[in-house]
């Protein structure tokens, strides 16, 4: 029987045995291990001026936070992880009417107070401060709405639980009995959240469906709800052309990498190195040089402020703060709509 001894960069040595020579002949192979997801030519890239809102599920959050840290102008998720598209259209009816919560709409269990259409971020022990959090989030999301040049969406699972008749965005550790749980159609996705893509017409969607998988919902029953979004998520895309751009992140992790190393210990969740790898094809993508270079320079910065010196005293260490200084007063005239306070603030020499 024949070995086959694998070598990195995917070389493979054959090993065989020549009749007229009486010796093993090995012969090299390179072959391709994994098969990329191709990428479309999106007609759309992030600027550095471009002012965006991300909505939706955990990975949502992950891919906004990561933008908005990279010093990107991006409200994330004023109302919370939100894991169905129904509970991502009534948050983005709520943002586009702008008005404020009342008290009367929160509800008290197990000594917090939870709001139906917010995720457990937002619960707390206090009625009124809940509130107040609520309302800061929700005036913080209907500007970014306004002022967006691109939302982000993230559908995180096809399945709904609905309470007296509607949606909710998190369950609250509330009875399973005053729910009703059911799977939303490719459909009934397009149906609600066609009104608000007609309504924003002037602006970029870039829809997404999350790898994490949903184990809760059942293994079976969460391919069918990703299968469910990813047709809802074609069907909006073929429905406005030129405005809807599908990126696929759930394909990357379950097609291209595909294979447990690349998920996090519960078997569920993308592991670091996989969500890195999904940004570097995020950005590659969709963000534009600038701003691509934007964000480098900001993990530039996080690293250089997380820097603890031996001598904090030291002129070695005086002339690196003024360096940064510089370097981020530079930054900051380059990139005018990005936020450099806190670095200015940091670096910004004992003296001054």
């Amino acid at each position: 029987m024949i070995n086959v001894f694998l070598k990195d960069k995917g070389t493979i040595i054959y090993p065989f045995y020549h009749p007229i020579f009486g010796q093993l002949i090995f012969t090299r192979s390179t072959m391709n291990f994994r098969t990329p997801v191709e990428l479309p030519d999106y007609p759309f890239r992030i600027e550095p001026s471009h002012r965006g809102l991300a909505l939706g599920s955990c990975f949502a959050d992950r891919i906004g936070r990561w933008l908005r840290d990279g010093k990107l102008p991006l409200s994330v998720n004023p109302f919370g992880a939100l894991y169905n598209p129904a509970s991502l259209a009534r948050a983005l009816e709520r943002l586009a009417d702008g008005r404020a919560f009342e008290a009367e709409e929160l509800f008290e269990h197990e000594g917090l107070w939870h709001s139906a259409l917010h995720h457990g971020d937002f619960s707390g022990p206090d009625r009124a401060e809940t509130l107040a959090g609520i309302n800061r989030a929700l005036a913080d999301g209907a500007r970014a709405l306004r002022e967006a040049d691109y939302l982000l969406a993230t559908f995180g699972t096809a399945w709904i639980y609905e309470r007296q008749g509607e949606p909710v965005a998190n369950c609250h550790r509330l009875p399973a009995r005053e729910f009703v749980r059911r799977r939303l159609s490719a459909d009934e996705i397009v149906a609600r959240l066609a009104p608000h893509i007609e309504r924003w017409a002037e602006k970029q969607w870039l829809l997404t469906v999350s790898p994490v998988i949903h184990r809760g919902d059942g293994l079976v029953e969460n391919q069918l709800g990703k299968a469910t979004l990813i047709v809802a998520a074609h069907d909006l895309a073929a429905r406005f052309p030129g405005r809807i751009h599908y990126f696929p992140a759930y394909e990357i992790l379950a097609a291209e990498l595909r294979d447990y190393r690349f998920y996090a210990d519960d078997m569920c969740h993308p592991a670091p190195v996989a969500v890195a790898y999904i940004r570097d094809r995020f950005s590659s993508a969709l963000l534009s040089s600038p701003a691509a270079e934007l964000l480098a320079a900001a993990e530039e910065l996080r690293r250089a402020m997380d820097h603890r010196p031996i001598h904090p005293e030291s002129t070695a260490h005086a002339r690196f703060r003024s360096a940064m200084h510089a370097r981020v007063i530079e930054l900051q005239q380059r990139y005018p709509a990005a936020d450099f306070s806190a670095e200015l603030r940091f670096f910004t020499p004992s003296c001054e």
